[in-house]
């Protein structure tokens, strides 16, 4: 799937045969900090989630943060997010193969991208879901997104290894939760989208 610039979309792996991507605590920080080499500069992170076997990410594909990408960067027609990504799998992949004493894919062969929306529409539909004579239940819709975000945060709780969504440390539900303040996802965008702990 072609991300294009000014949408949204949930993108996601998994390990192959659902075996584990991640075996230990440093694993984690390590995919992490692939993250943000070859997603943060392209894109806005809204919501991030690592499990022992996959992963979920809400990236935001905005005007502001393609305009901070190098010009040496822009120059290679090659250089895509698509292929960013691809890069960070490989890279990630090559690292566990040595440490677990394996070979071939890690990964699922595609990492799929499932289109939630375009920034401007979300935004909007935020700030009319927020006014007094719209106080009412948005649809189905306009609720996608912030199910998506729920969805992704209480995936730990759903597979039995925390009682609480912002339990799990390896994902934004501490920073949603104000528990942490973590620079790699755009908490301020992903408020103006009215993504938020639910306070049932």
């Amino acid at each position: 799937m072609d991300l294009e610039q000014g949408n949204i979309y949930h993108l996601f792996n998994q390990g192959n045969n659902h075996e584990k991507i991640f075996f230990t605590k440093a694993n984690y920080s390590y995919f992490l900090k692939k993250i943000e080499q070859h997603i943060f500069p392209m894109a806005d992170i809204l919501v991030w989630c690592l499990m022992p076997n996959h992963f979920h990410l809400i990236i935001a594909l905005s005007a502001e943060k393609s305009c901070r990408i190098s010009e040496q960067v822009i120059q290679s027609s090659q250089f895509t997010l698509n292929s960013s990504i691809a890069v960070m799998l490989r890279s990630y992949t090559r690292a566990i193969n040595i440490q677990e004493h394996r070979s071939g894919s890690l990964f699922r062969e595609r990492t799929k991208a499932i289109l939630l929306g375009s920034l401007e529409s979300e935004k909007l539909k935020h700030q009319n879901s927020i006014k007094p004579e719209n106080s009412g239940a948005l649809n189905s819709e306009e609720e996608y997104l912030q199910t998506c975000f729920r969805y992704i945060h209480h995936n730990p709780v759903k597979a039995g290894l925390v009682i609480k969504d912002a339990d799990w440390e390896f994902s934004s539900a501490r920073d949603f939760a104000g528990m942490k303040n973590e620079s790699l996802i755009n908490k301020q965008l992903a408020e103006e989208l009215g993504l938020k702990i639910s306070s049932e």
